[in-house]
């Protein structure tokens, strides 16, 4: 069951970087230069400072824009994109070096075929054929890469992984940026644009604290804010989800969603809302620390997962795509899952070592040594999360779920595995590890997402559409704020596909943006 490859990262491995998304939020403050106190005009104005806004601003830069603006309403740059992996690329010199051949063709197909043609085959392609490109351009600025893997073994190995997380990444855009003469105004709330009718966008509306709000003239603005992951209402409105109740974001902060609404405001056409990049949260509460063992315990394919009615719900070894599972998990009443392990299967994790990673963090095949300690410690805290017993009976209990169908649950499931078939979900039956032996163990668990994907609808360009699918001439949109790229889910077959659309959609739209303003 053993596999030497990278697996996929779960849900927590992203929480994990929180720590060095402050760090680098700190080394980004320091480094940035005293903002103009205040700002008439400038050839293209960007909206936002992750890894979209920035890419999107040097491209801008190199291509010609005279003056190029970045606003961002944190006191720091880089957002989420601190903390990313890794980036999306086909047929890049990387992979040629290393005999990978998918190529953009294929990639294009997967995609598509993923998205069962809902997503933009145009904005796709664009998306593909820039990708190699990119991870060059980003080699001759100074990021630094350690090699292209693959989330699950005999998956396309399209991840090529950051050497320093996202955080390396973003300071060389930063640095970069700057030295190209980009202007960056951190703790500056952009709030309305500005547009004749029917015409191009004119100036953009900002804020900053102690001053009055003012207009600065533009020719272009591009609009790369990352999505509404923390706007309660349009979670709701757009998901059924009640954030913060049984949904909740993972490693967001101030994501509202002001870019697609100005977007909408001047007459952008909606794409893609609703569309949430799910994950599948692990048990989290007191006592579990981001490293834990408990988390890298999470995603393994021999537990049981059951709903909070006491009843088996899916195959277990979906749990290498996180799409996959975080989906199915969200469909659950309350988005409450619990997973049943024995200390057979403790036993295993902890001897033998795990056969689904947690990205780089937790590795495949990783001797889950302190799981006995870690559980230990969470429960001496009172997590409510976790639970052990020494009794299928006293576990149901703890569990608050119905102890007649949990029992008819362990019944019918421990026959799959003495029959090593599963009539039910088809797993795989390597994984097919009966639930008998004392002392047992679950972990409650809920659904989580990464991000929102989509909102306002693009060509290939990245240039925003009406709703007769016209551009509205000088307005941009990228990254997170972009629809098409995606049907109903995110594309984990892809890997690196939301940093990869992040920046090369950037890219697009900047040089875009540059040659409209230089007409």
């Amino acid at each position: 069951m053993m596999d030497n490859k990278i697996q996929m990262p779960d849900a927590y491995c992203k929480a994990k970087r929180i720590a060095r998304l402050l760090i680098s939020v700190i080394i980004m403050s320091v480094s940035l230069p005293a903002a103009s106190t205040a700002f008439e005009s400038a050839d293209i104005v960007i909206i936002g400072a992750g890894a979209s806004g920035m890419s999107a601003a040097l491209a801008a830069a190199e291509s010609g824009a005279k003056r190029v603006l970045v606003l961002e309403k944190m006191p720091f740059v880089g957002g989420t994109s601190n903390f990313a992996e890794g980036i999306f690329a086909v047929e890049s010199d990387m992979q040629k070096k290393e005999s990978i051949r998918i190529t953009r063709d294929e990639a294009f197909h997967i995609i598509m075929d993923y998205s069962h043609w809902r997503a933009n085959p145009d904005l796709v392609r664009a998306f593909i054929d820039k990708s190699p490109n990119t991870i060059t351009w980003l080699q001759n600025m100074g990021v630094k890469f350690i090699k292209p893997f693959a989330m699950w073994p005999n998956s396309p190995r399209t991840w090529h992984l950051l050497d320093g997380y996202g955080a390396s990444m973003m300071k060389v855009l930063f640095d970069n940026a700057q030295r190209k003469g980009v202007e960056i105004a951190t703790a500056t709330v952009a709030k309305k644009i500005i547009r004749r009718p029917n015409g191009p966008v004119t100036g953009v509306v900002i804020e900053r604290s102690g001053t009055p709000a003012t207009e600065i003239k533009t020719k272009a603005v591009v609009i790369a804010t990352g999505g509404y992951a923390n706007n309660k209402e349009w979670i709701k409105k757009y998901t059924g989800y009640d954030l913060g109740v049984n949904i909740f974001p993972i490693g967001n902060r101030g994501k509202m969603g002001e870019g697609i609404q100005m977007a909408w405001d001047v007459g952008a056409a909606q794409e893609g809302m609703g569309v949430l990049q799910f994950v599948e949260g692990g048990p989290g509460g007191p006592g579990v620390k981001m490293r834990s063992h408990i988390n890298g315990a999470v995603p393994q394919p021999q537990f049981l997962w059951i709903n909070k009615d006491g009843k088996r719900f899916a195959d277990e070894g979906i749990g290498h795509n996180f799409t996959f599972h975080g989906n199915a998990h969200a469909r659950q009443t309350d988005g409450i899952v619990f997973r049943i392990f024995d200390e057979n299967i403790k036993k295993y994790m902890v001897e033998e070592g795990i056969d689904h990673g947690m990205g780089v963090q937790i590795p495949v095949g990783t001797k889950l040594v302190d799981l006995d300690a870690d559980i230990k410690a969470a429960v001496a805290a009172g997590n409510p999360n976790i639970f052990v017993a020494q009794s299928l009976e006293e576990l149901a209990a703890q569990m608050k779920v119905d102890p007649a169908v949990f029992k008819q649950t362990i019944a019918q499931y421990n026959s799959f595995c003495v029959n090593k078939h599963d009539d039910k979900y088809a797993k795989d039956p390597r994984y097919l590890i009966p639930i008998r032996t004392p002392k047992f163990y679950a972990f409650k668990c809920y659904p989580a997402f990464l991000g929102t994907i989509g909102g306002v609808k693009v060509n290939e360009k990245l240039e925003a559409l009406d709703k007769e699918n016209k551009s509205i001439p000088g307005l941009y949109v990228v990254g997170s704020d972009a629809g098409g790229m995606y049907g109903d889910s995110y594309d984990l077959f892809s890997a690196g596909g939301t940093m990869g659309f992040a920046v090369n959609s950037g890219r697009i739209a900047g040089e875009n943006a540059a040659i409209f303003c230089n007409k």
